[in-house]
């Protein structure tokens, strides 16, 4: 693969982690404010590892699934 072209798809590949930083951040705003909703301020202690439990049990699930369908669509092709 030519320098360019190598060079091209890491530019890409920063681009696109780039955004997926942006998108986790708005989730995490999001997330944030429902908290805050039912549960009130989260600056306490408790309150903080309540919402990194339940931010946790959020991305494992969401990975789980990611990977089952990348599996699955891998089976089809």
């Amino acid at each position: 693969m030519p320098l360019r072209e190598d060079v091209i798809d890491k530019l890409a590949a920063l681009i696109t982690a780039a955004f997926g930083l942006v998108a986790a951040l708005a989730w995490n705003s999001a997330i944030q404010a429902i908290f805050r909703e039912y549960f009130g301020q989260q600056e306490t202690i408790p309150a903080m590892l309540v919402y990194a439990i339940f931010v946790t049990i959020i991305a494992v699930i969401a990975t789980i699934w990611i990977g089952r369908a990348a599996a699955r669509a891998k089976d089809r092709a």
